[in-house]
């Protein structure tokens, strides 16, 4: 399996979170008040796992290994701008953050902000996406030799096995 095969694979689950949030920022619209706790869980898998787990292996393992190579400038231009929707991502996962402890705090204008953050979140996360897919992970693997994919691929196994101990000694310390 190529090194890009469990981002892909990660990708559909991501996909089916947004989807919920989709039907969410629809509720939102028709007038019914948030979910406060839906926003917390998809708040929770956004910033674990899209975020820390997801994009920690790209930006950590295969952007570093791709600033390491003489590629092309549409394929730096692309990861450059990857790495800057992944910051996009994380501001609006953070402002949606605030808008839900406002909204559960009384403050009814939060509202409007919770859904705002939630359809950015939306739309952004599918064009992000298909441009991983369609444009980015499968040209940029033939910059690397089997072996690098393969050193690669171990090296997403091994995020992937420490991951949970890190997050939930993280959490643990900040208790």
């Amino acid at each position: 399996m190529l090194p890009v095969g469990p981002l892909m694979i990660e990708h559909r689950l991501i996909e089916r979170m947004i989807a919920l949030m989709g039907k969410e920022v629809q509720r939102i619209k028709e007038g019914l008040p948030p979910d406060t706790e839906f926003i917390r869980i998809a708040v929770d898998f956004v910033k674990t796992y899209a975020d820390r787990l997801h994009h920690g292996k790209e930006e950590d393992i295969l952007f570093r290994d791709l600033s390491k190579k003489a590629i092309s400038t549409e394929h730096k231009r692309i990861m450059e701008e990857l790495s800057k929707e992944h910051a996009l991502g994380r501001e609006t996962t953070k402002k949606l953050i605030g808008a839900r402890d406002k909204y559960i705090k009384g403050d009814k204008n939060a509202v409007m902000v919770i859904a705002e953050c939630m359809n950015v979140l939306v739309n952004f996360y599918p064009k992000h996406i298909e441009k991983e897919d369609k444009h980015f992970f499968l040209p940029v693997m033939s910059y690397f030799t089997k072996d690098e994919q393969a050193a690669m691929l171990d090296e997403f196994n091994e995020f992937d096995r420490n991951f949970i101990h890190v997050t939930y000694k993280k959490i643990v310390s900040e208790t």
